[in-house]
């Protein structure tokens, strides 16, 4: 098979304190300045996920600001910033861990509504909506965009906003396609030559227990790595619990989002991503082979419940010969669930935050971690790289049990498998597209 030129190669792992969290760290010159000066917040995508991140980043960040949102619904916009300003509606946002005047406090929904709240300058116009709200986003006088819609979404915002020449906090998965994974390492690229920094919502390489356990797995405290096992089992995901006749086919794929593969890749892709991810930072780079199986053994065949599987299992076979087993299921409340991973050596065992201390919450330390980077407090951080190849590394399982095919690395670095629309609108006509059935469907 001829080489890929957007393939990549990361078997030269960073030991010490970069390696901890297997990013690569380069010192540029300061890429705005020091101190405190302030920031200015751009988000798109205002769901439950990223009103958390709106959360996260203004409780993280004294220095910082939210002046602009953007959502494809605009009852999304509105009701995020209702939940902003409301300590009921914010009450599941609590609980969030953070370090005040040296001490880890948990901060109640009302010291967050406080808190944030005045620095929250969203005026009327600049919420913008739409299928276009992203790009009239970009136009805004901000630093920092935050990326949080569906991940089908994730390439052609990240472009977006390289080009436009923001800093981007951008969810995972990065995509759900293996051509969308490509078009975010080429943005990432060019990320880099503008100094632009790139944080994920892989919030582990940020958490103090996972960071240093990690370092001390690479340090040989559980000696060589001979096997890895991680289960992501929970409960279904649903955004709508039936279809408005008012909503086009458009409209109710984007309600519903979780049911289709185009936008959320599959539970696989867009959930148990955070085992696998942890699994590539364990074993330094991405696996060369898998072979999954899955399938649907509760969803019935209904528009409610789209074209995803309820059920996959995967075994991946990294360069070292080193098997991963891993498993993740949603089935109906009521079933068993778990979610852990074990990292298994020649000198014990390892679940991945077993051998640190416990610090922050995670997912605000990760916008912490975020800002201080653009504030040259902290060393240049593009995560890019990282977690487009674990995105890649989940569609590949997807794609192997879709097919009942072994698909290799090489196979998913050239994979021309697109699956975006080629038009939007609320009323576009969506094609009905099957559960993928092995030996039927095609891996391309």
């Amino acid at each position: 098979m001829p080489e890929n030129p957007n393939s990549v190669s990361r078997r030269s792992v960073l030991r010490g304190a970069a390696a901890a969290s297997a990013f690569t760290l380069i010192r540029p010159d300061l890429v705005r300045g020091a101190g405190k000066e302030k920031l200015r917040a751009g988000i798109v995508g205002c769901g439950g996920r990223g009103t958390q991140a709106i959360v996260d980043t203004l409780t993280g960040n004294d220095n910082l600001e939210l002046v602009a949102m953007a959502d494809v619904f605009p009852d999304h916009l509105e009701s995020s910033l209702k939940q902003l300003s409301d300590p009921k509606a914010l009450g599941r946002h609590a609980g969030i861990t953070v370090e005040r005047g040296g001490e880890q406090k948990t901060v109640t929904a009302e010291e967050l509504v406080a808190s944030i709240q005045p620095r929250i300058n969203v005026p009327p116009d600049r919420r913008f909506t739409g299928f276009d709200a992203y790009k009239q986003l970009l136009k805004a006088d901000i630093d920092i965009v935050m990326l949080t819609t569906p991940p089908g979404y994730r390439p052609a915002h990240f472009e977006a906003a390289v080009e436009a020449g923001k800093h981007v906090f951008a969810e995972k998965p990065i995509a759900t396609d293996a051509v969308g994974a490509r078009r975010v390492l080429a943005a990432g690229r060019k990320a880099t030559e503008k100094k632009l920094v790139i944080m994920s919502g892989a919030q582990r390489h940020e958490e103090k227990a996972y960071v240093e356990t990690v370092t001390k797995i690479h340090g040989g405290a559980i000696g060589d790595i001979v096997a890895l096992n991680s289960y992501y089992l929970s409960s279904p995901v649903f955004h709508a619990q039936a279809r408005d006749p008012k909503w086009g086919d458009m409209e109710w794929e984007h309600r519903n989002w979780y049911s289709f593969i185009w936008i959320c890749g599959d539970q696989i892709v867009e959930q148990h991503f955070h085992n696998i991810d942890f699994m590539n930072w364990v074993m330094g780079g991405h696996p060369e082979r898998v072979v999954a199986s899955g399938g649907a053994a509760w969803r019935p065949r209904e528009p409610l419940y789209g074209n995803i599987y309820d059920h996959l299992a995967s075994d991946f076979v990294y360069p070292n010969g080193v098997r991963l087993s891993s498993h993740c299921r949603q089935y109906q409340r009521g079933a068993f669930n778990n979610v852990s991973d074990l990292v298994i050596g020649t000198k014990g065992r390892s679940t991945g935050n077993d051998m640190g201390t416990k610090g922050i919450n995670s997912q605000v330390q990760e916008h912490i971690d975020f800002v201080d980077s653009i504030l040259g407090r902290k060393p240049y951080i593009n995560q890019t790289v990282q977690i487009a190849e674990s995105t890649l590394t989940c569609i590949m399982a997807r794609e192997s049990a879709y097919s009942g095919m072994a698909v290799t690395w090489d196979q998913i670095m050239n994979s021309q498998q697109d699956l975006q629309p080629k038009e939007f609108g609320m009323n576009v006509k969506m094609a009905a597209v099957p559960l993928p059935v092995p030996g039927q469907y095609k891996f391309v």
